[in-house]
Formats: structure tokens, sequence, C-alpha cells
């Protein structure tokens, strides 16, 4: 974000926040959101902003009515959705605004002015005087957001309907997409296989002393055009709290719809009324499923039948799951050093390596994107060392 100078804009992040921060910050951004369906002709990037023409707050004079430009400050998700919708190499516009920002605006001014008829939504967060503030995303004039502060209050609504016991682990908000962790002490299972011999390394706590593993899902929402809503099943072991993730059983909606008005956007409440309704009873089915007793057990069997592999050689086995994973050189060895400090010296011992490394990295969306992957980096290395045995 060190496109973003401005000191009194609206918080964009937090990290490991609890409800009540989470939902105060939502609630400030909900409050200073600005959004814009416009033509390619009404953009125009300026010192490495974003000009919206005629977007800013109306002012009243002796001449009349007049309307100022929107000037907006991208975020780097707002630079890489200008990169990806005039099809400009994400890796090249970060170059020029990193090393020359006249280029940056050469360039995309060029190319809205390729097609001025071609229509964008823009999404912001404007100041106090209407006029400046923050581009939050370049998204298609068909998305159809569903607001992080609606989908919070509406799942909680339906975790409430459910009448199950759980708690709010924690919340983080990233540029790009907001993450709220829900767990259930209530709904706890024995993992022994997959935590016998396997160190906390945050602890010390002995898995073979307690192989406590809690049900739970995280609740994924993106605003920007970052990803869908979703549901993702997960199992949290009570020794370290190292969060396992069960991507294939997320539930998931699509962020999509009609083509939306030109002009600024007033997100009602009757806008949002059918996706939250259906959030509401996502969450009640996740409920449900995820923090059923036996299906939890049947999860644990499944990773339990891949934990048990011996790796004979981490280093090699680590950095072939990072570069099938795609996981940053720092990620790679947080993991390995995580997995020596684990004490188990198994596919399992991979697992918790990866999920307990990816409590450490401060990045958010770097975070649950490793820690979603641990399952398959225990497949993973099960594979590579039963191929190398």
């Amino acid at each position: 974000m060190e496109q973003i100078t401005d000191q009194n804009a609206v918080s964009l992040t937090t990290r490991n926040a609890d409800l009540s921060d989470m939902v105060e910050l939502l609630r400030t951004q909900q409050a200073a959101k600005t959004d814009h369906v416009v033509a390619a002709s009404d953009l125009a990037a300026q010192g490495g902003q974003m000009l919206v023409h005629g977007a800013g707050r109306s002012e009243l004079s002796m001449d009349g009515v007049t309307t100022g430009d929107l000037t907006l400050a991208p975020t780097r998700t707002a630079d890489n959705g200008i990169a990806d919708k005039l099809g400009i190499p994400a890796a090249y516009l970060r170059r020029t605004r990193e090393q020359n920002i006249d280029l940056y605006d050469a360039n995309v001014n060029g190319w809205l002015t390729h097609r001025p008829d071609r229509r964008f939504l823009v999404r912001g967060l404007a100041d106090g005087e209407g006029r400046h503030g923050v581009m939050r995303a370049l998204l298609s004039d068909r998305y159809r957001p569903i607001e992080n502060l609606d989908v919070l209050m509406t799942c909680l609504d339906g975790i409430r309907e459910a009448d199950h016991p759980v708690d709010i682990v924690s919340a983080d908000l990233s540029e790009s997409r907001m993450y709220v962790k829900i767990r259930s002490t209530a709904v706890a299972a024995m993992a022994p296989a997959l935590l016998t011999g396997y160190t906390s390394p945050f602890s010390g706590d002995r898995g073979a002393d307690n192989p406590t593993v809690f049900a739970g899902f995280v609740l994924t929402n993106s605003e920007t055009g970052q990803g869908k809503f979703r549901l993702i099943p997960q199992l949290t072991v009570q020794i370290c709290t190292n969060g396992m993730t069960l991507t294939r059983h997320a539930i998931d909606e699509v962020h999509a719809g009609g083509r939306l008005e030109h002009g600024q956007i007033d997100w009602s409440a009757d806008t949002q009324a059918a996706s939250l309704a259906l959030a509401k009873k996502m969450t009640r089915d996740a409920v449900s499923k995820f923090l059923d007793p036996v299906w939890v057990a049947e999860r644990i069997a499944e990773i339990e039948a891949d934990a048990g592999v011996e790796v004979t050689r981490p280093q090699q086995t680590i950095e072939h799951v990072s570069k099938k994973l795609r996981f940053s050189t720092a990620a790679q060895d947080s993991i390995l050093t995580h997995f020596i400090r684990g004490g188990a010296p198994t596919s399992g011992g991979v697992l918790h390596a990866v999920t307990a490394a990816a409590q450490t990295i401060p990045d958010v969306d770097e975070a649950y994107e490793v820690e979603s992957r641990g399952i398959e980096a225990m497949q993973l290395s099960a594979t590579f060392a039963a191929a190398a045995s």
C-alpha cells in the first residue's frame, strides 16, 4: 500500500482483531464508501492517482450547482484490477508506479481511450470532503458485491439461528479479503494418529498428551473482486491452534449479477436482500454440516490416512512441496523450521509445519493462502516421500 500516503484515510486492514474491533472498522469503511459505474472516458490517471470525472461532491455557488472530480489513490489491489481490465501486464504496471509515474499515467490513459465507451465499477473510500480518497478496485459493471459488514452480521445471525455454541477466534481484513475464524469447542474429537509425536512450537505441549481437535469453519468474503463469499470447514488443533482447512468441502457463492446502472451506486438493503438471505441459509447449512461430530470424525480419519508417511529428506521434501504450491522463499524457510521444531518426521508433520508457519506470516492474504494448502502439502509430501523410498 505504499502509494497511499494520507494518514487520515480510513484504515484498510487489520490483523488478529476481535469481533467488536472488526465490526467497528467495517462500519467506518461502510460510511466512507463511494461507488461509481462510469465509462472509460470519465476516468483518467494523473500523477499515479485516478480521477473519476463528475464523481466528486456537488457544490452550490453563485453560478449554480457544480460537481467536481473525485481523486482516488489506487491500492495494490486496485492497480491489479486496472492492469487486468485494461490488458496491461500487472508486473509492468507496478514497475511504472515505482520507477516512472509519468509512464504509469501514459499506459493507463492510453488504454482507457482505446475503448472510451467501456464501463467499469469503481469502488473507493472517500474522505469527509468527498473529493479525495482511496481506490479499492476497478471491476466489471456486472460485479455485484456482497459487503463485508452485511455478510458478517448476516452470518452471525445464521449462527445464532442454528443455536450452536461457537467462538470467534480471530478476524482479519486485507485490502482484498475479509477472513473470520469460527470454532466450536463443543465439537471436539481425538486425532492421536495425527498428533502423536508432534510438539507445538508455540506452547511446547505434546500432541501425545492432548490430541484434541476442534471443529469450525472460516468465513471469507471480498468486496473488490478477489474471491467469492465462502464458508470453509477448518479443524483446529488445541495445543497449537494450527488450522487444517478442508477447502474441497467449502460452500460458496459467486459475486455476479446484472449490469449496474451508470452513475453513483447506493447499495441499499433491497439490492443485497437476496444475497444476504442466501448467506444466512449457507451459514445455517455450514453449522449443521461442519459441526456434526460424525462428519468431523470422518474428515479426521481421511487426514490421518495420509499423515503417517515417513519423511526422511525434510529439506528436499519441503522444497518440492513449496515449489508445487508456489510458496514464497520466506514461507518455505519458515515451514522447514517449524517442521524441525515440531519433531514429527512424517507427512503429518509437514501439515503441522505449514499450518504453524502460516500463523507467523504477517501478510494476511499470504498467511491464509499458505494455511489453506496444509492438507495438500501433506499429500504432496507423502507422495514425494513414497517415491523417494
